[in-house]
């Protein structure tokens, strides 16, 4: 009789399974840290060019774009030659790109702004589809994973992704700082610039080979299934396979569905929460720390202990309702003190009654967030062959990528039409998706591959 323990050991041919868990859910974590450092400096690094705010979509946009051509690439490559390798030289040529995006505000300086554009665009693009190794992550993940483990594994991999984002703002605002611009200016040689916007781009870029060093030195390659070659490699194929496949079509077009919902949350919170509490962006930081440590909770445990008792279809369907109820709630945060009456909270004068029901409906949102996503990879994951994990993950991620190009513009639009449209559309686009998932959620072989 076998024992447990040595079951586990054989997953995935690697060494220690655990350990190989651990360390590529820490690079993720490290290299998340480092694309988190630049969100804070971004908008007022584009404008200090003194271009139109619109740069600052078209340059976000750019990264998802990019993200979403490159996702399915990287996953069938990292199929054909290795998670490893791809992981590695996706991280290096992303710290690469980091490097020269802390250079464009001396590129703008001796060739002028469309220089510095250029620059700006160019590595953006660059980082954006170096970013689609999180495909490539994924796969590793299932590679190295038993299948009724898996919900939980890629559970951690989304916390790895929340904590980056808690971690990433903070540093990324502590390097903008004046007093360590500042202190910057004086050890750093001259031709290494000290700006606000420079030190955290060579501050992402030092993540991203920190995260090379750590999985070239620890990542070991697992064993995966080969199969024969894909009659279409190109990123239009591998959508019209993934399409034209029952069991990865609804799963590709949830990707997309819940990213263009989400995207109003992620591209008008901030707005919102100054336009309709006054806070400033420092409170607003705290706000998303909140979320980002929810977050991480949720995918790194909750979520995992419920897929071992609930189907990962009814896991979709509820987190769809929850998430499309946070949206709802959240525009009427702002104003639900007019039709409470004089209830009186206690405690400091901070904790209002707005701000508690703000902070509700944040926990809801950052709960159905994570039933939905972490569930999507685990049927991702069921539903797709053993030699074609990294491709799946790719087509998958890739459709996500494409939403989040596609939902920040709109969403943004829909807000200067009305302050609640972009999160009550959101919540529109979300119902299609729990009725789907809802309506096959009682089939006991729905997170099995067919």
């Amino acid at each position: 009789m076998t024992h447990p323990e040595a079951a586990t050991a054989s997953v995935g041919g690697v060494s220690n399974p655990r350990r190989a868990l651990a360390v590529v859910i820490g690079v993720v974590f490290i290299d998340l840290v480092g694309f988190g450092i630049v969100i804070p400096i971004l908008p007022f690094y584009v404008r200090s060019f003194g271009v139109s705010d619109a740069f600052i979509g078209l340059i976000a946009a750019s990264y998802s774009l990019a993200q979403f051509l490159a996702a399915p690439t990287l996953g069938r490559l990292s199929d054909r030659v290795g998670r490893r390798p791809v992981l590695l030289a996706s991280l290096a040529a992303a710290g690469v790109a980091w490097v020269v995006f802390g250079y464009a505000g001396a590129t703008g300086a001796r060739f002028g702004t469309v220089a510095a554009l250029a620059t700006l665009f160019g590595s953006r693009t660059l980082a954006g589809a170096m970013g689609g190794n999180i495909a490539a992550a994924q796969a590793y993940v299932a590679d190295v994973t038993p299948r009724d483990r898996r919900a939980g594994a890629l559970g951690l991999v989304g916390a790895a992704f929340a904590l980056g984002f808690v971690f990433g703002p903070a540093i990324g605002g502590l390097l903008a700082a004046d007093a360590v611009v500042a202190r910057a200016d004086a050890l750093l040689p001259a031709f290494v610039p000290a700006t606000p916007y420079s030190l955290p781009s060579f501050a992402a870029a030092a993540m991203s080979f920190l995260a090379v060093g750590v999985g070239f030195v620890l990542l070991e390659e697992p064993d995966r299934a080969r199969g024969t070659a894909s009659r279409r490699t190109t990123v239009v194929g591998q959508f019209r396979d993934a399409l034209a496949s029952v069991a990865l079509r609804p799963l590709t077009v949830a990707y997309f569905v819940v990213a263009v919902a989400f995207a109003g949350v992620q591209v008008m919170f901030i707005p919102y929460v100054a336009d309709a509490f006054g806070y400033d962006a420092t409170a607003a930081a705290l706000l998303l720390t909140y979320v980002g440590v929810l977050g991480a909770v949720n995918q790194g445990v909750l979520v995992g202990r419920l897929s071992r008792v609930v189907p990962s279809r009814t896991l979709v369907a509820a987190g769809s309702v929850l998430l499309a109820g946070a949206l709802v709630a959240l525009p009427g945060t702002g104003v639900v003190d007019r039709f409470a009456g004089d209830i009186a909270l206690g405690g400091p004068g901070w904790l209002t009654l707005p701000l508690v029901a703000l902070l509700v409906a944040l926990a809801a949102l950052s709960l159905g967030n994570a039933l939905v996503n972490v569930s999507l990879a685990t049927l991702v994951s069921a539903s797709a062959a053993d030699d074609e994990q990294g491709a799946a993950f790719g087509v998958t991620q890739g459709a996500s990528s494409l939403g989040r190009t596609v939902g920040p513009p709109l969403m943004a639009v829909l807000y200067t039409v009305a302050v609640a449209s972009p999160f009550l559309v959101g919540a529109v686009l979300l119902l299609p998706v729990a009725v789907a998932f809802g309506r096959r959620s009682g089939d006991g072989d729905a997170d099995r591959p067919g």
